[in-house]
């Protein structure tokens, strides 16, 4: 065998070191991957160390890492999965990497990096780390609701990454960034995956299911990555990344029904390489390059760690999951990992992007994976704080709103609303379609055509980019009040369907209904127009879109604080409305005890937009007796809010947090039917 014992020394050395460093990492209860990073960064040539590996050999095999990896990635996915959660984690993994791709974009060229370096900065910097967030969640012990909502976003990442290396790679072998070379990619990117997930779908799962029929490991395991390299060579055969291959190889590996059995044999296989892979990340820091561009470090590690935690807490709070969860998972999917590394790596050795922006994406993954296991433990502390520093007003609504948007996920499938549903989303992404083209096409021909018009018509000069831009701001003004219209319309739905107006007399749903309205409004823009920033920047040498959306979003959010102030004073007089029900009923001998509910026909018709209260009676063995509702943080920890307190005949309305609770205090919950279980579990019901 050719160069047989330099092929051994390099393997030895590269996990002889590996095994050492992941050793003391484990020890001082920090991730592995720092520790493989360390062990490449002590075998490179860019240390003062003599310890050297091969640099071409590890590459070739970090390859095969790379491929492995994305086939256990494939192998996680399935459709039934992202259908689930594709409502709550989809909508934040857009906002989110839609937000993080722009702000890259905006860093790379203030530090003066071409277009392409740019791109590839923003694109690193928008993915989590799945492996990061699984080992820290595990150390942490954190599970349920944030925990399904957390590896629901990464999934939906996950996909969204292989979109990005699938229009990246081509683009950066020479297709251009146009908008013609962007549609034709996209184009030939769906014929790709339509005519590989197609035949695939139709072959490979029966294949996998006869295979494991034998019952026999060796031949599953032989198998399964025989397919996993058969499509990660296709793929690099039509120009697209190793990565997309392994991972449709794996997606469609697991709908033969028994994935975790496949990724159990080849889990020691997968382990092993991926270490190789990043120690060949690792080999590629190199500290004379990242004192030399020190700054871009510090500002896109602060970019990624503050970008990530607001894009996906706004995002998150706006799918209804609560003030606490939302922070909390912005604060664990602060981090970027082994796609950085995979994105980065294309750029590089397609010439794309200058030597210094993959050590620069491995600094700044290894800074924020040590922060990840401090920022998760601390979210706790900065939800709860966070919280009982929020205006009254703010504090009422949440607990609100996500009770509203829990209602409309569990009201019964309604064939006239889920038609009208569908019917604006489709005009609204046809209006952000075209706007979008429009900008494109002024940005990229604009030029052109006005120095044409201005040759053929004898313009001043600057008379014909007048004239241009004139043109496509006529042209587009349709389009962006369509968007809008449809906006508005689409917002007025979804709210109508949790709280409709009254049939005559007074709307005692208006107040609660306007907050609806205008948040689903902001939810809605954030959707569709932080991607449709993100598309058009590129082509943009300014930022006129970002300054028009935030015009807009502060104009509607100005108008969701007077309409947060005025559901205060509705759920003021609500809470009187509950304490005169609670109080007439136990008179009447009808006080609701434990698991009894309230009057609820009448308290729909008096309290709409407050959901459906829920009573519960301190018991005197309560943990909550003697302690004010500040003292406990009930909000703040369960999510739920204390409407009223009835207290023997008398009622207190709104709690001011300050009341010392008693037993047989008879408290009003509202929020989340989670956010309520919570509560009463934590004031021991």
């Amino acid at each position: 065998m050719h160069n047989a014992p330099g092929l051994l020394a390099d393997i030895t050395l590269v996990l002889g070191v590996a095994a050492v460093t992941t050793v003391v990492f484990q020890k001082l209860r920090q991730p592995v991957v720092l520790g493989y990073l360390l062990a490449g960064a002590l075998i490179s040539p860019h240390t003062p160390i003599p310890l050297f590996a091969d640099e071409g050999t590890i590459q070739t095999l970090s390859e095969l890492g790379v491929i492995l990896l994305m086939f256990a990635l494939g192998l996680e996915f399935s459709f039934p999965k992202l259908f689930k959660v594709a409502s709550t984690a989809g909508v934040v993994a857009v906002i989110q990497c839609s937000l993080m791709i722009w702000l890259g974009y905006v860093a790379g060229q203030a530090f003066g990096w071409t277009v392409l370096e740019s791109l590839y900065a923003g694109a690193l910097i928008a993915i989590s780390s799945t492996t990061i967030i699984v080992k820290a969640f595990e150390e942490n012990h954190v599970r349920g609701r944030l925990a399904e909502l957390v590896y629901g976003v990464l999934i939906v990442e996950d996909l969204i990454a292989i979109f990005l290396l699938a229009v990246l790679t081509p683009i950066s072998a020479g297709a251009g960034l146009s908008a013609m070379g962007l549609a034709a990619t996209t184009g030939r990117l769906l014929a790709f995956l339509a005519l590989v997930a197609g035949g695939g779908m139709l072959i490979v799962p029966r294949l996998m299911r006869l295979i494991l029929r034998l019952d026999r490991a060796e031949t599953t395991v032989v198998a399964s990555i025989g397919l996993c390299f058969t499509l990660a060579l296709l793929a690099h055969a039509v120009g697209y990344s190793v990565a997309l291959g392994a991972f449709l190889a794996g997606a469609l590996v697991a709908e033969s029904g028994a994935p975790e059995a496949i990724e159990h044999l080849i889990l020691p296989v997968r382990d092993m390489f991926a270490a190789i892979f990043f120690v060949a990340v690792g080999m590629l820091i190199d500290p004379a390059l990242i004192a030399e561009h020190w700054g871009a470090v510090l500002a896109f590690t602060l970019i990624v760690v503050f970008g990530k935690i607001g894009g996906v807490a706004v995002a998150t709070f706006l799918t209804g999951q609560g003030v606490r969860t939302s922070i909390r998972a912005g604060m664990s999917l602060a981090q970027i990992g082994e796609f950085s590394f995979i994105i980065a790596g294309v750029g590089l050795s397609l010439g794309a992007t200058g030597s210094f922006l993959y050590p620069l994406a491995v600094t700044v993954s290894a800074a924020t994976t040590l922060l990840t296991p401090w920022l998760i433990r601390a979210s706790d502390p900065v939800a709860n704080w966070i919280d009982a520093r929020m205006p009254k007003a703010l504090q009422t609504f949440a607990a609100l709103y996500g009770s509203w948007v829990e209602e409309l996920g569990q009201r019964p499938p309604s064939p006239t609303l889920w038609q009208r549903v569908r019917q604006l989303g489709r005009l609204l992404l046809l209006d952000g379609a075209l706007l979008a083209a429009i900008v494109i096409a002024t940005a990229v021909w604009g030029r052109g055509v006005a120095d044409r018009l201005g040759r053929t018509l004898d313009l001043p000069d600057g008379f014909g980019l007048f004239l241009v831009l004139a043109s496509a701001a006529a042209l587009a003004a349709p389009f962006f009040i369509g968007i809008g219209r449809v906006t508005a319309a689409l917002a007025r739905t979804l709210a109508g369907a949790i709280l409709p107006q009254s049939e005559g007399g007074l709307d005692l749903a208006d107040a609660p209904r306007r907050a609806l309205v205008l948040t689903i409004e902001i939810g809605i823009l954030l959707l569709l127009g932080v991607p449709l920033l993100a598309l058009t920047q590129p082509f943009l040498s300014s930022v006129p879109g970002a300054a028009v959306m935030v015009a807009v979003i502060g104009v509607l959010t100005w108008a969701l604080w007077r309409s947060v102030t005025n559901l205060q004073e509705h759920t003021r007089a609500g809470a009187q409305a509950i304490v005169q029900v609670l109080v007439r009923q136990a008179k009447g001998g009808e006080g609701p005890r434990h698991g009894e509910h309230l009057d609820l026909a009448e308290l729909s018709r008096l309290l709409p937009g407050m959901g459906t209260p829920t009573p519960l009676r301190l018991r005197s063995s309560s943990p909550a007796v003697g302690q004010t509702l500040a003292q406990l943080d009930l909000r703040g920890r369960s999510g739920a809010t204390v409407l009223a307190i009835v207290r023997g005949a008398s009622g207190v309305v709104v709690p001011t947090g300050h009341e010392v609770l008693q037993p047989d205090d008879l408290l009003a919950l509202a929020g989340t039917r989670e956010a309520v279980e919570e509560a009463k579990r934590m004031l021991g019901d």
